[in-house]
Formats: C-alpha cells, sequence, structure tokens
C-alpha cells in the first residue's frame, strides 16, 4: 500500500497483508461501531474499510478508532480531497479509492496513512506504477474481468499488488487468493444485514473467523 515513511511505521506491515480479507463496512448508526469492529477482529480480521458511504461513517471511524485499538480501521469509498481529511481527522489508518485521478492522488499521498487507489483497467496500472504506487484496489473486481484478468496482469506487470472487491463471496475468495499479485480481498459477506440489524455479533465473529480461514485455503503466502 502507498504510503509515507511515517504512515508505513504506523501499522505492522501492509494492510494487504494484514489478513486474507478486509471487511468492506457500511455502518447506518454509529452505535453499532464499535460492537461490529469487535467481533470482527475477535473473528481474525483486524483491518476494517468503513465505506464513507452514510452519515455515520465518520463517526463511526472515530469511535472505533478510539475504542478498539487492536482495530486498523480505514475509511473507503474516498473520493474527494475534502473526504480524505476528514477521515484522516476521525482517525482512519488507511484510504481506499473506488477509482483515482491526480487531484485525489495527490491528497491521499499527502495524508499520511497508506493508501489503496481504485483501478480496473491496465492502463490506471500503469499510470500509478509510473506515479510509485504499486499496491492498488481492483474494482470492481467481478465485473472488471475477476480472476481472469489479474491473473493476465501478473506478467507484464508483476510488480502491482492488488486487494481485489466488488462482487466476491466466500466461494470465489480462494481463487483470488491464490494469484501471486493478490494481497487481500474485500468483501462485506461476513456482515449479512440480518445478522447486523438483529446486532448478532457472535454470528459476525464466526463468519469473520471462516473468512479469515480462507487465505491458509488458497495457499496464502
Amino acid at each position: 500500500m502507498a504510503s509515507s515513511s511515517t504512515a508505513s511505521s504506523a501499522l505492522p506491515g501492509s494492510v494487504l497483508d494484514l489478513a486474507p480479507v478486509v471487511p468492506v463496512v457500511v455502518i447506518e448508526d454509529a452505535a453499532d461501531a464499535v460492537p461490529l469492529a469487535r467481533a470482527l477482529v475477535a473473528g481474525g480480521l483486524p483491518a476494517i474499510e468503513v465505506t464513507l458511504r452514510t452519515p455515520a461513517a465518520l463517526d463511526a471511524i472515530r469511535a472505533i478508532a478510539g475504542a478498539v485499538p487492536e482495530a486498523v480501521v480505514g475509511a473507503g469509498t474516498v473520493v474527494t480531497p475534502g473526504q480524505v481529511a476528514d477521515a484522516v481527522a476521525a482517525g482512519a489508518r488507511f484510504l481506499v479509492s473506488p477509482g483515482w485521478t491526480d487531484v485525489l492522488l495527490e491528497a491521499m499521498r499527502a495524508s499520511g496513512v497508506p493508501f489503496l487507489p481504485g483501478v480496473s483497467t491496465t492502463s490506471e496500472v500503469v499510470a500509478l506504477l509510473e506515479r510509485g504506487v504499486r499496491e492498488m484496489k481492483f474494482f470492481p473486481a467481478e465485473a472488471a474481468g475477476g480472476t481472469a484478468y489479474l491473473k493476465s496482469l501478473a506478467g507484464p506487470l508483476p510488480q502491482a499488488r492488488f486487494c481485489p472487491t466488488g462482487g466476491i463471496g466466500p466461494a470465489s475468495a480462494p481463487a483470488y487468493l491464490a494469484l501471486p499479485n493478490v494481497g487481500c480481498v474485500g468483501g462485506s459477506w461476513m456482515l449479512p444485514a440480518d445478522a447486523v440489524a438483529a446486532r448478532d455479533w457472535a454470528r459476525v465473529e464466526s463468519l469473520a473467523r471462516e473468512a479469515a480461514g480462507l487465505g491458509a485455503g488458497a495457499g496464502r503466502r
């Protein structure tokens, strides 16, 4: 994951290497943030991407950062420089965008925290490599070509590493994780809507534990 030297020392290595799966979390009620994060961490998924899709997102990041220190909380769906600043101020330790522009990329680079800019084409990957960024989000993974596309990129662009996200579930995740240029995958299947609505954190923890075990099954490095 691209970062400044200060940001890289703040994390125990790349976010891509913390766990085989990064939960992609949409939080409607900030009161759910802490128990949800604790369930994910207990299940073995410490890197948590809270998407900036709801009014509660920044409060949720702030709550997790303050109450669940063992979690590595980040902000997803970052699309403006203003969101970069707001997310970092709330305590986000990494940033994820669905795509990138030079303006957004420079804001993320200047933020001092690691970031994963989103790509879906070879040209976007090459453009980021030119700018010194080697770790990226591949989105929307299934719609953009899935494992076949990423496998094709590994030959000419082996220096690029990806967190594919979008349409991935427990059945397809192992195939992604087996690829040499994939560090982890993003997904939300361990957070089914009915479990979150019922605040069934034990079920979330169980599903997170199953997700955390997918890497070993895929022959993860």
